[in-house]
Formats: structure tokens, C-alpha cells, sequence
């Protein structure tokens, strides 16, 4: 009984190591913004896979995780080494077991991207990269998975948080983590573009556990983007921009399913 326990525990470990997910970084450099979309069958994805800081750049660490890929791709990203020069150094500093099932994609601050999927990463495992994202990988349905998150992040219009969410709902309607659904993140950095003050995380949205997580995301997303527009709207009318208030204010009325004039009270 001895062995085969220990072989139960050994099983139980390896498991409980992977991420096994799908995942987009990106950058959108009109408003600066990085970012890191995920969603996986696996309780609270957001808690291990997305990284990223305002001015630095953003890191989707997965499969036969390695946390630490996030904390300390951050750090050399913030040392100005680029995206492929991060990459190579996390791989060469691993000494921890199941590198070669290790998934991890990195953008910089620049907009240069680097990914890598191990050879022995779970199947289907790969990765798809444009010009200012990559999407990753493993367990899926197949490489439409990845190849059709690049398609819908370019031809969806309007802000990073806006395409990095397209990119995760045309993964998962293109069949996603073949094993099912739990949780999904969705995190955004911009200096200074948080809520409240002094504060660069535009947004972190997480659904630890759901049956339709991306669904849910969805909900999170416009009510969080709903609060940022008000919050400048209100900010715009305070300093005179009355113009550019009144523009805020229709995409919070849009995002919190209200009016205009509930979002920017007119004087009496």
C-alpha cells in the first residue's frame, strides 16, 4: 500500500503544479498600457499567472508553473533588459524541476515580445505572437485557440483591457482548456490610471470560481471600466473640460447601463 500511496501523492503534487491554461499579454502604447488576459479550469488563475507594472511591462507565467518567473521577470524587465534577453534569463536561472513543461510570455516596455512553450508542456501546447502580443496555451482544444485570440485582439477596436478580453472570449468560443471552465483574470497597468490616487493598476478583475467565468469577467469589466470613466468624467467637469467630460461620461452611462445625466449631474 506504501508505494502506491506515495505514487498517489506524487501524482497529486505534479498536478496541483500546473496551470493549465489560456493566456494573452499585450501593450497598447497610445495610452500605455500592459496588460495579461487568462482564463483555465483551475480555482483562481489570477492568482498565479498574471504580473505586470505600469512603465515595465507585463509576464503570463503557465503550465508546469514556475511562480517566481513572474516577480522576477518583472524585476529584470525593470533593469531595461528587453523581452528576449527576460526570457532567456528566467530559463537559464530554473533549477527547479519540470522546466521543459514550463509555458511563460513576456512583453516589455517597448512593446517587444518573447514567449516560450516547453517540449514537453501539456498537449495541444503552443503559442501565437503579433506585433504587440502573444497568446499561449496548453490543454487546449487546439491552435485555433491561440490563433483565434490574435485575430480577435487586432480587429477589436477601443482600449488594451477591451481587446485582451475579446482575445479570451474568442479562445474560449473557439474551445479553450479542453478540461472545462473555472476562473478567469484580467489585469491592466497604467501610471497612474487606477482608481482613487496613486495607483497604476488600471484594473484587476478577478472570477476565482464559476461555471462561466468569462461571462462573469465581462460584468466585472464594465462596471470596473464604468467607475474609471466616472471618476474622470467627474475630475474633466471639475477642471472646466466640459467637452471631455460629457465624452467620459457616455462611456460610463454605456458601461454601467445608466444615464448621462446620472453619471454628470447638470447644475441647477
Amino acid at each position: 500500500m506504501r508505494p502506491v500511496f506515495a505514487l498517489l501523492l506524487a501524482a497529486l503534487a505534479a498536478h496541483a503544479a500546473d496551470v493549465n491554461t489560456f493566456s494573452i499579454v499585450g501593450y497598447d502604447a497610445a495610452n500605455g498600457d500592459w496588460g495579461v488576459a487568462v482564463a483555465s479550469k483551475y480555482f483562481s488563475v489570477g492568482a498565479v499567472v498574471p504580473w505586470a507594472e505600469a512603465g515595465v511591462g507585463a509576464v503570463a507565467t503557465q503550465a508546469s508553473v514556475n511562480v517566481g518567473y513572474g516577480p522576477r521577470g518583472l524585476e529584470l524587465l525593470r533593469q531595461g533588459l528587453a523581452a528576449r534577453q527576460v526570457l532567456e534569463k528566467l530559463l537559464a536561472e530554473d533549477t527547479f524541476e519540470g522546466k521543459d513543461g514550463r509555458q511563460v510570455a513576456i512583453v516589455d516596455r517597448h512593446g517587444q515580445i518573447a514567449a516560450y512553450t516547453g517540449p514537453n508542456a501539456p498537449t495541444w501546447a503552443g503559442d501565437r505572437q503579433g506585433r504587440t502580443w502573444s497568446a499561449q496555451g496548453n490543454i487546449l482544444a487546439g491552435p485555433q485557440v491561440v490563433e483565434a485570440m490574435g485575430r480577435a485582439f487586432e480587429t477589436t477596436a477601443g482600449e488594451l483591457a477591451e481587446k485582451l478580453f475579446a482575445a479570451l472570449e474568442a479562445g474560449d468560443g473557439a474551445g479553450g482548456d479542453r478540461r472545462g471552465k473555472q476562473s478567469a483574470s484580467l489585469l491592466v497597468v497604467r501610471k497612474g490610471g487606477g482608481r482613487n490616487i496613486n495607483n497604476d493598476r488600471y484594473l484587476y478583475l478577478n472570477v476565482d470560481d464559476n461555471p462561466q467565468p468569462i461571462p462573469e469577467l465581462r460584468r466585472l469589466l464594465d462596471m470596473n471600466l464604468g467607475l474609471l470613466y466616472r471618476e474622470k468624467a467627474g475630475k474633466l467637469a471639475r477642471e472646466g473640460k466640459s467637452a471631455e467630460a460629457r465624452e467620459s461620461a457616455a462611456k460610463a452611462a454605456r458601461y454601467l447601463h445608466s444615464t448621462l445625466e446620472e453619471i454628470l449631474p447638470q447644475p441647477k
